[in-house]
C-alpha cells in the first residue's frame, strides 16, 4: 500500500540536567509536506514546567488522528452518494485508563461529529448514521489501534 513518515525530535537544554527527571518534554513533529507540529507530554501525565500546554501531546494527536480519518472517509462516502456537506465539526474525546492488561491506554475514543448539509436534498438521520458507520469501519486509524509497533533503535 503505502509508507507515512514523521520525524520527531527533542534534545536537551544543556542547563538542565536530564538524570533527575526535571527537563522539557517539548519537542517537534515533521511531516514530510513541511509541517512542523510542537509536541510535548500532557501537563495531566507530566507536570508543569516540564510539559507544555501549548503544545500537542501524544494522547490529542492519537484522538485527532481517528477524527480526522473519520471526517475525510465520511466526506468521501457523503459525495459518493450525492450530499453535499457544507461542514463538519468533531469534538472527540479520549479516554486515559487502564486497559485489561491493567496498563495505561487510551481506552475509549468518542467522536462527536456535528454535520451541516447544503444543497436541495438532506439526507434523514438514519442515513447520516449509515454514513458514519461507514466512515468507521474504512478508518486507517480506528482499524489500526491494536496494530504491531516495532521499535528498531539506529546508531
Amino acid at each position: 500500500m503505502s509508507d507515512h513518515h514523521a520525524r520527531v525530535l527533542w534534545q536537551r537544554d544543556a542547563a538542565e540536567p536530564f538524570v533527575d527527571q526535571r527537563y522539557s518534554r517539548r519537542h517537534s513533529w515533521h511531516f514530510d509536506g513541511g509541517a512542523v507540529v510542537a509536541g510535548s507530554s500532557s501537563p495531566s501525565v507530566v507536570r508543569l514546567p516540564f510539559s507544555d500546554p501549548s503544545a500537542v501531546d501524544p494522547e490529542e494527536a492519537l484522538v485527532a488522528s481517528v477524527s480526522s480519518c473519520h471526517l475525510l472517509w465520511f466526506l468521501s462516502l457523503a459525495a459518493e452518494a450525492g450530499w453535499c456537506v457544507d461542514d463538519y465539526e468533531d469534538e472527540a474525546v479520549g479516554h486515559l485508563g487502564r486497559d485489561e492488561r491493567g496498563r495505561a491506554a487510551i481506552t475509549r475514543i468518542v467522536l462527536r461529529p456535528r454535520v451541516r448539509f447544503g444543497g436541495d436534498r438532506r439526507p434523514d438521520h438514519a442515513e447520516v448514521e449509515r454514513l458514519h458507520h461507514a466512515a468507521h469501519e474504512a478508518c486507517f486509524i480506528a482499524n489500526s489501534l491494536r496494530s504491531e509497533i516495532v521499535c528498531e533503535p539506529q546508531p
